[in-house]
């Protein structure tokens, strides 16, 4: 029979119970202050490289570069009028992530249902790799990122970017250039603005977030627009390979209008790369004819040895190393240095010219700027040819055009010298005042030949080969230039590089109008081809057109200046 008492075994069974039940309270409160302790250090830790990553700059914690360090912005360029002739638009590009690509089969299937051109092996080789950033398509549409949204590929990102729009497309291409795809000026004004230190902010990485000031082109975007209109019709009239023009200020130098067919859209720029869209006016050297003729003339004037009365001798021919020179519709007798500009007669200029002499030929077209390369801000500018060494067979033939190749544009600006009372103005597509223009201006024939020159142009329209160039109201001068182009290392009279060089109004000349038109044919019922039958009509539809828009009133009546100098 046992000693102990039930009540005493009863407590001693509470006891243990209390001990076990307080001994798991404590395990289970330990755990709890364990697990507390666990998430308030993994929140930490949360926090800490959340506050680290906030007080770090965003190019070091993400693969591409802020919205507002994209692309650097360029200022809009405008006419002289204000009215855009380029500015930015946003846009978006797509990027990869490859190291967040789950399946780079999948996501380049995706990807084709939008953009069923992108070169789907080499995309998928993009995806595949273990790069952090990889482009897969610049400047998508509106449409196009969202039907990719749509898509929900994981990996697969959108990039702002800045994308430059064109609104008059080939209006004025081959003036205003264009940018390649991260936004850089590669041609024209365009690269013209990247010169002056836009280029290098963009390639320092450095942006700009506010609106730029525009910068403002000389060019009239009204008379650009007629200026390539009538080249486009002239071409298809004249069954043309091209044609090209410049309106000029005599008094500025500033380009008014300039264009160049074929050109292209800026906004698709590749077509640039094509070989036919050389800028003819500024790029492309030409032998420029008997435009040269007034060159010619103005030289023999200006020397002293030649006076506008003077006769010289146009019968026959002239037989030179090998050469025979002609006229092309010779008058076979003595002629004045009037009938000699109005009669294009290239015996005539001849015996100018070698009256003048060699070095004295070579100085004078040196002194206007025709065998240096022209210094303007438009980069594309060729450099002229010209013979190595000047002998008398080329100081002849060159004095009506033939044996030295210039731009079409450096011949309208000495042109311009010989309108504007003898001063040399570099060209420019920037606005600039008659002030400015006087301080960076060379003289470089007297006033009194720049008169006789006037007369001369105005009478080589009113008498001459330039009458389809005549503009009612208006008072035109020129000079036509119809050049034999070499065709297998020889003259060819049957294709020919046509111009013709003019001012108006001719009794004070604000503006020069320069055209030319590669290989023209005959207009339908005509037999011929010559400058004075399509190259001169172009003049005078481009003025008739423009005056207006220049500020050029017409005249009519008693009010025209007479052609008061005799011969």
């Amino acid at each position: 029979m046992s000693d102990s008492h039930p009540a005493e075994g009863h407590s001693r069974s509470q006891r243990e119970f209390e001990g076990v039940r307080k001994a798991q309270g404590a395990q289970a409160r330990n755990r709890i202050i364990i697990a507390i302790a666990c998430f308030g250090v993994i929140y930490s830790v949360i926090g800490a490289r959340l506050v680290q990553y906030g007080m770090r700059s965003p190019e070091t914690v993400s693969s591409i570069q802020r919205a507002d360090q994209l692309l650097i912005s360029r200022p809009d360029l405008v006419d002289r009028n204000g009215e855009v002739l380029a500015t930015d638009i946003r846009t978006v590009s797509l990027f990869a992530e490859p190291n967040k690509i789950v399946d780079a089969d999948e996501a380049v299937e995706l990807l084709a249902t939008v953009l069923p051109d992108l070169d789907m092996r080499g995309i998928h080789r993009k995806l595949s790799s273990n790069s952090r950033f990889q482009w897969l398509r610049r400047q998508l549409t509106p449409k196009q990122q969202s039907q990719i949204l749509s898509l929900g590929i994981p990996g697969i990102g959108f990039r702002p970017e800045t994308r430059r729009f064109y609104p008059g497309g080939p209006t004025a291409s081959h003036v205003v250039g264009h940018v390649n795809i991260d936004n850089r000026g590669i041609a024209g004004m365009e690269k013209y603005v990247d010169g002056q230190g836009l280029g290098d902010l963009a390639a320092a990485g450095m942006t700009v977030n506010e609106d730029m000031k525009p910068v403002k082109l000389s060019l009239d975007l009204r008379v650009q627009h007629v200026l390539r209109d009538e080249l486009a019709a002239a071409m298809d009239r004249y069954k043309a390979i091209a044609a090209a023009g410049v309106v000029l200020n005599v008094h500025t130098g500033e380009v008014v209008g300039m264009s160049s067919l074929p050109d292209y859209d800026p906004n698709n720029p590749v077509e640039a790369l094509q070989k036919d869209r050389l800028n003819r006016m500024s790029a492309g050297t030409y032998e420029m004819g008997s435009t040269f003729k007034a060159f010619t003339t103005a030289m023999a004037l200006d020397s002293g040895k030649v006076k506008i009365s003077d006769s010289f001798d146009a019968r026959g021919s002239i037989r030179i190393g090998g050469f025979t020179i002609r006229d092309f519709h010779g008058k076979n007798r003595v002629l004045s240095v009037p009938e000699i500009f109005i009669y294009s007669s290239n015996i005539g200029t001849a015996r100018m010219a070698d009256l003048v002499g060699i070095d004295g030929h070579q100085e004078f077209l040196t002194r206007l700027g025709l065998l240096s390369r022209m210094q303007t801000e438009l980069p594309e500018v060729a450099t002229p040819h010209q013979p190595d060494v000047w002998k008398k067979i080329n100081s002849i033939t060159i004095s009506f055009g033939h044996g030295v190749s210039t731009t079409p544009l450096q011949t309208a600006v000495a042109a311009a010298a010989l309108m504007n009372g003898g001063k040399l103005i570099e060209p420019t597509f920037l606005p600039r005042t008659v002030e400015e223009a006087n301080k960076v201006a060379v003289n470089v024939i007297s006033p009194a030949t720049s008169d006789s020159m006037r007369y001369l142009m105005e009478l080589n329209v009113a008498k001459g080969s330039g009458r389809r160039a005549e503009v009612e109201g208006f008072h035109v001068g020129g000079k036509t230039g119809t050049a034999e182009k070499v065709v297998n290392g020889r003259y060819s009279s049957a294709v020919r590089f046509n111009a013709f060089l003019s001012a108006f109004p001719i009794d004070d000349p604000q503006y020069v109008v320069l055209v030319v038109v590669d290989e023209p044919k005959p207009e339908e019922g005509m037999h011929s081809a010559t400058a004075g039958l399509n190259a001169a009509p172009m003049v005078s539809a481009v003025i008739r057109r423009s005056a207006g828009f220049l500020g050029v009133k017409p005249q009519f009546g008693s009010g025209a200046q007479e052609l008061s100098l005799s011969y």
